[in-house]
């Protein structure tokens, strides 16, 4: 199993921050976030790791993993992202979010599933919305599991809220079978993938008859998206109301 790590973007909404460095490197208990990422993943006996830089490369140096540059980053999206990586697209791989923390167990969780390609997703993650927004309702997006257990929607933001009671994490498990169709499904429309999020690539991989299983986890993981997460973490970190959502994990 190796990670790909997409670590291309700015971070617009967390300017604060991001004016001189990448949002990866934002400071969180004394250690970039990227760092925490690529200790979990090291725990768990991931050490074959390549990260995706966009904005200010310079800035993220993590010895010992493999560096690909997206030097569009500003016009293009996750999907891009990912295959100018593409020659790392082989064998069985975990696809990260680099704005995302998530504990030890959640990824133990996804590892030791038996699925093709397993999505990380919350089951309950309203509180943690509820603490993290003023409006809970304006940040959703679809995330639909039907009878058999396998997803048939997802990435949608202008769902009902029916159709959100679970949430994308920003994990995504693939075997070396459906790496292949990840990336046949990547050139085949390769104009649309420009500016496209993961979740479009999996839902046309639905579209085409791929199945797409959920691997379910219950909070452990937070996602760095704005000024007011950054500073609201940072908060419950110092207030010792962080482990209520997140865990962060000791050596």
């Amino acid at each position: 199993m190796k990670a790909i790590i997409l670590a291309g973007g700015r971070g617009t909404r967390l300017d604060k921050y991001t004016w001189d460095s990448p949002k990866c490197m934002l400071n969180f208990n004394n250690k970039p976030l990227i760092e925490w990422q690529v200790e979990t993943l090291r725990k768990c006996r991931i050490n074959d790791i390549a990260i995706v830089k966009g904005y200010m490369p310079d800035k993220i140096q993590i010895p010992d993993t493999k560096s690909y540059i997206i030097e569009d980053f500003t016009n293009t999206n996750m999907v891009e992202g990912l295959f100018v990586a593409e020659q790392e697209l082989k064998g069985d791989i975990l696809v990260c979010y680099a704005d995302i923390l998530y504990e030890k167990r959640v990824l133990e969780k996804i590892l030791v599933s038996k699925v093709d390609v397993g999505v990380a997703v919350d089951s309950d993650y309203k509180d943690y919305w509820a603490a993290r927004f003023d409006d809970p309702k304006k940040d959703i997006e679809s995330l639909v599991i039907d009878n058999q257990g396998k997803i048939t929607e997802l990435g949608d933001t202008n769902c009902s809220l029916d159709k959100a009671k679970f949430r994308y994490v920003g994990l995504i498990k693939l075997s070396e079978q459906k790496t292949r169709i990840l990336a046949d499904t990547y050139h085949k429309n390769r104009a649309y993938f420009k500016k496209a999020y993961m979740t479009d690539m999996l839902q046309m991989m639905i579209n085409n008859g791929c199945k797409i299983d959920p691997i379910i986890i219950k909070r452990g993981w937070l996602e760095f998206d704005t000024n007011e997460d950054y500073e609201k973490y940072n908060q419950w970190l110092k207030g010792g109301s962080l482990g209520r959502f997140f865990r962060i994990d000791k050596c």
